[in-house]
């Protein structure tokens, strides 16, 4: 799958994604300190699915109506080290293929899932 993995996305997640074959660019390293719409324009334009920490995104998507259709996944899980997240992170992606399109939010027991509207 390509991704985009927000700023606040934890680098051994990155590491694990890319590992697994996954298309992963990272705005830490691609574009530091751009703005939240600009990322979401990014994904957008690229299409790639964006993973994030930052609620923001559900407002930008939701009550501002950004194009974000290519789909948003917000991790909204309890972890103490990189490498946790890493590992729940890839649980999470390989447990489904219909991340496109959907607004998720990825919680410690449970995934809900919201379908975004195209542009």
């Amino acid at each position: 799958m390509r991704f985009l993995a927000n700023e606040n996305f934890p680098a051994d997640a990155v590491e694990a994604l890319r590992a697994a074959d996954h298309d992963v660019v990272w705005i830490r390293t691609n574009a530091p300190g751009i703005t939240d719409p600009e990322v979401l324009q990014r994904a957008q334009a690229d299409g790639r699915i964006l993973l994030t920490f930052d609620k923001d995104f559900g407002e930008l998507a939701f009550r501002s109506r950004l194009p974000a259709s290519s789909g948003i996944i917000l991790f909204r899980v309890q972890a103490s080290s990189g490498a946790m997240v890493a590992r729940k992170v890839m649980a999470v992606i390989s447990s489904r293929t219909d991340w496109a399109g959907h607004f998720s939010v990825i919680e410690d027991n449970r995934i809900r899932m919201r379908i975004l509207k195209s542009p």
